[in-house]
């Protein structure tokens, strides 16, 4: 599909039309309206148009109208938890076509529930010993390219990490403390081992498998390609593009792996899970935000982030004309369109670091996409993340993008 292309190519800057860019009246409308309290202004908490993304520091997605209302529902009632746990797994199972499904505290929770599954099974003893892998399997193998601080989510079980690089390496490493095998969804394109080779020398050795997918929704078809595919457990983050609250995450996968994973998990007690507690709000919530996301229209979506990209790139190299404006789009994670804005020092007296300040420090604050150029490259750029922009906020990014390339000019 057209809106689902991995590209990266240069847009055309196109005249500016007077009047174009919202005004500060404009910028101050785009703030919700609340009758209440402003708690972030009593706070001295000051809030932001979110041009980077769904970067848990800066409090990831908004939620939807719909979810809101769920939560609100739910806090009304009192309900049995784990009754609760079962009919929303079961309804979001369904909705993702998976054998089962279950709401955590954020994927990194759903990676430590699921390496737990894997070392415990259904056994209480096994399950209240944890860490203490006494008795089981204590080994986790991964290739190196694969390495990752979240990875620490799965140390937390007490396991020891196999690094391998290639297939018969892996075979090597199998052995009988062998209790599960990771693959970082992100990681793909670096490691050897691909995804469909890596759960057919899983199931070659009859170990179970678990691929991180946190951040790899869009596109839709990733809530079911992996499960497809054979892998036994797979993790979603609920809070980035899914817009869930942001202390959920989506495990799915094998009945009784998830079964394992539910009895190492909050509300049972002396669990490694028992500090991960996802409330009925969040269960609620979690499974309207799903229902939500799979009912948008994906096409429409799409190019509404492409006319975003279009008008920032169009009005920065409009007003310097020693700038360049591309479009890209990540091949895993964060799979949508992504504004990058280039310029050689010699021609534009202007730092990345010095955009990304001037947009945090003006009113409204900016943030825009973390990891710009170091302040000694060359070449300096950064890059405007579009799709948690709310409806007129890419205005408000251009017109104030307009003002700190115009001034260094």
């Amino acid at each position: 599909m057209p809106n689902r292309r991995n590209f990266l190519q240069a847009v055309s800057s196109l005249p500016l039309v007077g009047g174009f860019f919202a005004t500060e009246a404009e910028a101050s409308a785009v703030a919700p309206k609340t009758n209440g309290r402003d708690y972030f202004k009593e706070l001295g908490v000051k809030p932001f148009i979110n041009a980077a993304g769904t970067y848990t520091a800066l409090t990831a997605s908004l939620m939807h109208p719909e979810t809101m209302a769920a939560i609100n529902y739910a806090s009304k009632q009192f309900v049995v938890l784990n009754d609760l746990h079962d009919a929303v797994g079961k309804r979001i199972a369904s909705l993702v076509h998976s054998e089962a499904a279950m709401v955590t505290s954020g994927a990194a929770s759903a990676l430590t529930l699921a390496t737990a599954a894997c070392l415990t099974g259904k056994d209480p003893e096994r399950i209240k010993n944890l860490p203490n892998l006494a008795g089981m399997k204590s080994e986790v193998l991964i290739q190196k390219t694969h390495r990752v601080g979240y990875d620490h989510a799965i140390r937390n079980c007490g396991i020891k990490l196999i690094e391998v690089e290639t297939a018969s390496q892996l075979e090597s490493a199998v052995n009988d403390k062998t209790a599960m095998m990771f693959f970082l969804n992100d990681a793909d394109p670096k490691g050897q081992i691909k995804a469909a080779q890596f759960v057919e020398l899983a199931k070659k050795h009859n170990v179970p498998t678990l691929i991180d997918c946190a951040a790899d929704v869009p596109p839709t078809e990733n809530l079911w390609k992996f499960t497809k595919m054979g892998f036994d457990l797979v993790a979603f983050s609920g809070g980035k593009g899914l817009r869930g609250p942001q202390s959920s995450g989506l495990l799915l996968g094998r009945t009784a792996l998830i079964e394992a994973a539910r009895m190492n998990a909050s509300p049972n007690g002396d669990t490694i899970g028992r500090g991960m507690k996802v409330n009925k709000e969040e269960l609620i919530g979690m499974m309207a935000a799903l229902e939500v996301y799979l009912k948008r229209d994906e096409a429409a979506e799409w190019k509404e982030w492409e006319r975003r990209a279009k008008l920032i790139i169009d009005t920065v190299t409009a007003t310097s004309k020693a700038t360049r404006g591309e479009v890209y789009v990540p091949p895993v994670a964060n799979h949508v369109p992504t504004v990058r804005i280039k310029w050689e020092k010699a021609a534009l007296k202007l730092l990345a670091d010095d955009v990304r300040k001037q947009m945090k420090e003006g009113t409204p604050a900016i943030e825009i996409t973390p990891g710009s150029s170091q302040a000694k490259a060359e070449t300096q750029e950064f890059s405007v993340g579009l799709w948690q922009l709310q409806p007129g906020e890419a205005e408000i990014v251009a017109k104030r993008l307009r003002e700190v390339f115009k001034a260094a000019a």
